[in-house]
């Protein structure tokens, strides 16, 4: 009879050994924090829940497959050992703090399906060098790519109506040569 689970309902569960799921198994809620290496998430999942991977600092690779349309807030936040992910064309919104912290990430590609990326949703990516923005994405949040001063290479592919560089990217914005 339970209709909803909050975020961070299993924060701290370390002896959890497999993934939670909704009951209808489109929304990945929890992911186990102390399992390591590469994860792929089923295909019946729709939406990958707020906060879901957080604090998952083994995880180092995550397939998303193309049924997922959505990525919560924060979740994947405190990934310190993702180093790759590929956010697949069927993903519309990547929310709030979604890779916040995941300083293993070296580079990410957000597709054309993308159309809003939530603020500080890369903050704090220290080891991102390179970003690529699809041409569907018309909002992106304040500091999104805060603090990811190793930003080199930045294409905009986007049909931002209005955008600036100094409050979406901060100090990495600084940083640039």
């Amino acid at each position: 009879s339970v209709t909803s689970i909050g975020s961070y309902a299993f924060s701290g569960c370390t002896g959890l050994a497999s993934p939670v799921f909704n009951q209808s198994q489109t929304m990945l809620v929890h992911y186990p924090p102390n399992k390591s290496g590469p994860y792929s998430i089923p295909s019946t999942v729709t939406s990958i829940g707020s906060s879901a991977f957080y604090g998952c600092t083994g995880l180092t690779s995550v397939t998303i497959p193309d049924s997922v349309t959505s990525i919560g807030d924060s979740a994947f936040s405190g990934c310190t050992g993702l180093t790759s992910v590929t956010i697949p064309d069927s993903v519309t919104s990547i929310g709030e703090r979604a890779f916040y912290n995941c300083t293993g990430l070296t580079s990410v590609t957000i597709p054309d399906s993308v159309t809003s990326i939530g603020k500080r949703a890369f903050y704090n990516c220290t080891g991102l060098t390179s970003v690529t923005i699809g041409n569907g994405v018309t909002s992106i949040g304040s500091d999104a790519f805060y603090n990811c001063s190793a930003i080199r290479d930045v294409t905009f592919n986007a049909n931002l109506s209005s955008f600036k560089a100094s409050s979406v990217f901060s100090s990495s914005y600084q940083s640039w040569t």
